[in-house]
């Protein structure tokens, strides 16, 4: 087929924001079958479903360019807003996620010393306690909202704590995320003096990320901000420049979509029958669950991408400049091969998801993810054994895009309370903060 940059023909529009907010697996499944490439007016991409597609698309550096891989919002901004918007679009470019090769390598090369295997092994302990002491702190109370309570904080202490970012910014780093999700993922805004907020607060960001840089180069401490600029692999250091603009992006990424897939998984085995009990006495590892979760609910639906020349992708011909939204989401969901179903099925082979992305741009922290997932997972199972969902209509999702973001989770505990679990359970727990048990408790240690 031989197309340009148009809408196909008859297509029906997909809206992530509206019709198919909660379930946009349906309509891409039923479409995919037919039309794995399709034009979406809403997003004005081309909408790729298909993994072999998505892949191919991946590993093309020679016609796709990662440099406009951020959404783009279809709010008509005021002027002075679409000023400072241009303006951080212009230093975001140098973000590692925006760049191609060659510039691409040597900043990966930098980044990629720290989050090391045994980097992220040494950060386990700290993970551990930051679980354990929001967990202590949400189940003072018998009903709590999973996201706000939990998740959302956990994962942002542990990027911070990571980074090197002092205690007192955590809660202007999340809101400053949260205006860069306003500005960048919402459909629609109407009120002028928000997005003019929104716009402050990424300059703001901006400004504290080049501030730390500077501190950090008079004063290194021991914290990945101090080891990008002063101990890089090999001798390589990124300039303060680049480090500035890394700081943002480490920030939000590593933090909201941890969240929102601590959310789905949750919720997920929650609404299972017994399926929180196979948690709590190691039926189902921590370890499948995470894959599962990040699987069958990608936290990012997926990513763009910009042709560079005319390009077949699929059996559909794209012109230069068109704009590409690799979905990984759907290909994990896709129906062709068993081990990716509709349903959720940890342990199932779901290792062969595109969460973390593929080819260059690889999510250079899916090793830490991975462990900062399960280790909230097996902390939330060690100290609350009998959770349950609270009562009420399921959890609604954000409307944004690509974040695949619920609004809240309510959960309630059951008979035994945070802290309260037998010594033997007790002592595992601990045993397993120090790297030193498996992730398995045995029903008779939860009596």
């Amino acid at each position: 087929m031989s197309v340009g940059s148009g809408q196909l023909p008859g297509h029906r529009s997909f809206d992530p924001y509206g019709a198919h907010r909660d379930d946009p697996y349906s309509f891409l499944a039923d479409i995919g079958e037919t039309e794995p490439v399709f034009y979406a007016p809403l997003l004005d991409a081309w909408c790729v479903t298909r993994r072999e597609d998505i892949v191919a698309v991946l590993r093309d550096d020679r016609n796709f360019s990662a440099r406009d891989h951020n959404p783009r919002s279809a709010v008509a901004f005021p002027k002075d807003v679409s000023r400072m918007l241009r303006t951080w679009r212009g230093t975001d470019a140098l973000g590692v996620g925006s760049l191609d090769p060659p510039e691409h390598a040597r900043v990966r090369e930098v980044l990629n010393a720290g989050f090391t295997p045994a980097r992220v092994r040494a950060f386990e302990p700290t993970m551990r306690g930051i679980a354990d002491d929001l967990v202590e702190r949400a189940a003072v109370t018998e009903e709590f909202d999973f996201i706000t309570a939990f998740a959302v904080p956990y994962a942002l202490e542990v990027i911070c704590r990571l980074l090197g970012i002092p205690d007192e910014y955590l809660d202007r780093c999340r809101t400053w995320s949260e205006q860069r999700i306003e500005l960048m993922m919402l459909q629609r805004s109407t009120d002028p003096d928000r997005l003019r907020e929104c716009a402050r607060g990424l300059m703001d960001f901006g400004a504290f990320a080049r501030s730390l840089v500077q501190e950090r180069l008079a004063s290194p401490q021991d914290d990945l901000i101090s080891e990008l600029l002063h101990d890089g692999k090999a001798g390589h250091t990124l300039t303060a420049d680049e480090a500035s603009v890394q700081i943002p992006t480490l920030i939000f990424a590593g933090h909201m979509t941890c969240a929102e897939s601590l959310g789905t998984i949750v919720f997920q085995q929650l609404r299972s029958p017994g399926g929180w009990a196979e948690v709590v006495d190691g039926t189902i590892a921590a370890r499948d669950l995470v894959e599962e979760g990040l699987r069958f609910d990608s936290p990012l639906a997926g990513m763009y991408r910009t042709a560079l020349d005319d390009v077949l992708v699929g059996d559909v011909r794209l012109a230069a400049g068109s704009r590409l939204l690799l979905l990984y989401g759907a290909a994990g969901r896709g129906g062709r091969s068993p081990v990716c179903p509709a349903g959720f099925s940890p342990g199932k082979g779901s290792a062969t998801h595109l969460a973390f992305g593929h080819g260059i741009h690889f999510c250079l922290g899916a090793g830490f993810a991975r462990m900062e997932l399960e280790v909230a997972i097996r902390a939330v199972a060690d100290r609350l054994p009998e959770l349950t969902l609270a009562p009420g209509p399921p959890p609604r999702h954000r409307p944004v895009f690509p974040l695949r973001a619920l609004t809240e989770l309510r959960v309630r505990q059951g008979g035994r309370a945070a802290g309260q679990l037998s010594g033997r359970a007790a002592g595992r727990a601990a045993g397993r903060a120090a790297g030193d048990l498996d992730d398995t408790l045995t029903a008779a240690e939860l009596t």
